[in-house]
């Protein structure tokens, strides 16, 4: 099996080269045929969450055989503090998908804890010996969970900016206090497309050499997107095992997202035979995926706002050109003209046809900062479950779908809401202290929920990284990197 870059099929890789480089030669994505990969669900029901991994991954990573796939599969997730690793929980009329037991608190473990070792893997399977950096963008929570992952990683080194004023102070201490001999954190004096424009610039720029090569850590990579596919399976085989429905009944997942990453994921999953009924797209006030998938106009051209849910604070979603690709039947002139457009002018827009398409599957939606603190003070109240703001915002956009959302419903809960707990207690109703740290025992004294270890412990770390760098100058701070 073969990847090839989205906007040029005659670009191809082995899935181990799709990893280790990350981002093809011509700027696009690698990309496979997901539906040419299918999965039986009879089979997966069988599954616990470590063989759903080496089948979901064996299948879009045909180059790790199982025996290559296993150990590091236990080593990724003997990581999480819960044996199901993404456990569902019953709250109200759905059913919330709870991505935050890992390392870092945030769904971006159950990827990145994995990355490291597929990267390394595909070193030794190309025979490539030269050092492999890694680049990521975050807007808060992949920069931590990728620090964490690749930190000390022989002949690995790891770079990642982020907006200097566009994470919480929890996600912003978690990167400024990583330990590592090879890592590097970098504030950028921007938003989050400015840091991952400059990250995409710098994969044109820089050519990979015998001494180093670059790689990301972002959902760009495939290697980051495939093990996301791993806990819809879970989800929906957690329902059918605890006879919530049968196994040949679709479920609908509510995403929220800004890359659009996480839900492409679902897409995957759908597509290689996961009983998926919608897919829904949760969006901030940062609303450009709810406008295109409304009106098939992508316009990056809007206001950007700072909200409480800052991961998501994005205009320009890269998984997006992937969903192009598939949903047209490979149409990659279409996908590379498209992102012409939108790089040289801000927007492009789809044909009907193509539209319809999407909207066959996809349902969106999108909420403002004052919707999403109600949200979160009104499921306390009725449900007593604290949601973070990201999963405030897909659980509001669920309840605007709820007539059209047809049998179960899962909710992604993307992070921990002690990461942003200031905008938690806020939305509580509550006076939030100035400092982070007070706000986060405040709210465990409110609500007598657990502060993950991982957060409790950020308070007396030393702060290690305080760079603050222009986004012209993130060219010249990686070089610097490569040649070290």
């Amino acid at each position: 099996m073969q990847y090839n870059s989205t906007r040029n099929r005659k670009l191809t890789a082995a899935a181990a080269e799709a990893v280790l480089r990350g981002i093809a030669p011509d700027g696009g994505l690698y990309i496979c045929d997901p539906a040419a990969l299918p999965l039986e669900p009879g089979e997966m029901l069988k599954k616990d969450f470590t063989e759903m991994a080496e089948a979901v991954l064996e299948r879009l990573l045909p180059d790790y055989s199982a025996e290559l796939l296993r150990p590091m599969i236990r080593a990724a997730y003997g990581k999480f503090r819960t044996p199901e690793v993404t456990p569902l929980a019953a709250v109200g009329d759905y059913a919330v998908l709870e991505l935050f037991h890992g390392p870092t608190c945030a769904f971006k473990d159950v990827a990145l804890s994995l990355l490291p070792y597929l990267i390394t893997g595909a070193k030794k399977l190309l025979g490539d010996k030269s050092r492999t950096v890694v680049l990521t963008a975050t807007s808060g929570d992949t920069g931590k969970a990728a620090l964490e992952g690749f930190r000390d990683v022989p002949e690995t080194a790891i770079v990642v900016f982020y907006p200097e004023e566009g994470v919480s102070e929890i996600q912003r201490r978690q990167m400024v206090t990583q330990p590592g001999g090879n890592v590097w954190v970098a504030a950028v004096k921007g938003n989050f497309d400015d840091a991952q424009t400059g990250v995409k610039e710098i994969f044109a720029a820089l050519p990979n050499t015998r001494k180093a090569a670059l790689s990301s850590a972002n959902s760009i990579n495939i290697g980051r997107l495939a093990p996301q596919i791993i806990y819809y399976w879970h989800a929906w085989a957690s329902l059918c095992r605890q006879g919530k429905i049968l196994p040949q009944e679709p479920v609908n997942f509510v995403v929220p997202t800004g890359n659009f990453g996480d839900i492409l994921a679902g897409y995957f999953a759908k597509c290689m035979g996961l009983p998926v009924g919608r897919l829904v797209c949760a969006s901030n006030a940062n609303d450009v995926l709810t406008d295109f998938l409304s009106t098939g106009r992508y316009d990056r051209r809007r206001p950007f706002y700072k909200t409480i849910s800052p991961s998501m604070d994005i205009l320009v979603s890269s998984n997006l050109e992937r969903l192009l690709y598939l949903a047209s039947g490979g149409d990659d002139a279409m996908v590379a003209q498209k992102m012409k457009e939108l790089s040289q002018h801000g927007f492009y827009e789809i044909d009907p046809a193509l539209l319809n398409t999407l909207q066959q599957t996809f349902l969106c939606g999108c909420c403002d900062d004052g919707k999403t603190a109600e949200t979160i003070r009104e499921v306390w109240e009725q449900e007593h479950y604290l949601l973070d703001p990201h999963t405030a915002v897909a659980w509001t956009v669920a309840e605007q779908h709820r007539s059209k959302l047809r049998g179960p419903t899962v909710v992604l809960s993307t992070a921990s809401p002690y990461k942003f707990a200031p905008a938690v207690l806020a939305a509580l109703g509550e006076n939030v202290p100035e400092n982070a740290f007070d706000a986060m025992e405040k709210l465990h004294e409110l609500t007598e929920t657990d502060i993950p270890a991982p957060l409790a412990e950020l308070a007396g770390l030393p702060v290690r990284h305080r760079d603050c760098i222009a986004k012209e100058e993130m060219l010249t701070y990686v070089r610097s990197r490569m040649e070290g």
